[in-house]
């Protein structure tokens, strides 16, 4: 093995921007996307962030590709991107992919959902 998964993650960080959940919260605000890249598992058991939206890392690129039949609406390459996951290893890794599909201006929100709630930044259970 080349390379393992945790050197992929540490590489993809080195060129990436990695944001915290104030960084995260702030850009919120002025209108990024933010998606969550989680499994429909993950989110049933501890919610979403309010006003992000829902990709599991499995259909980010076809979501992402505007020239792709299962583009999703808001995702652009000019348009401020923020990825999160549960700890901040599949959301460095959507970054880095992101950029190669020529996202500009994307970001991860280093430590993901745990990062955010353990900041005391709100959760949508619903």
């Amino acid at each position: 093995m080349k390379k393992k998964a945790a050197d992929m993650v540490a590489e993809a960080k080195s060129n990436i921007e990695n944001l915290d959940p104030d960084q995260v919260a702030k850009e919120l605000e002025a209108g990024a996307l933010v998606v969550d890249l989680r499994d429909s598992e993950e989110i049933k058991a501890t919610g979403m962030i309010p006003g992000a939206i829902h990709v599991s890392r499995g259909l980010l690129e076809f979501r992402a590709d505007p020239t792709h039949p299962y583009h999703v609406e808001g995702f652009d390459p000019g348009r401020r991107t923020i990825l999160h996951c549960a700890s901040g290893g599949r959301s460095a890794l959507g970054a880095q992919t992101l950029k190669e599909m020529g996202y500009e201006n994307v970001a991860h929100l280093e430590g993901g959902i745990t990062a955010w709630t353990e900041a005391g930044k709100p959760v949508d259970k619903g």
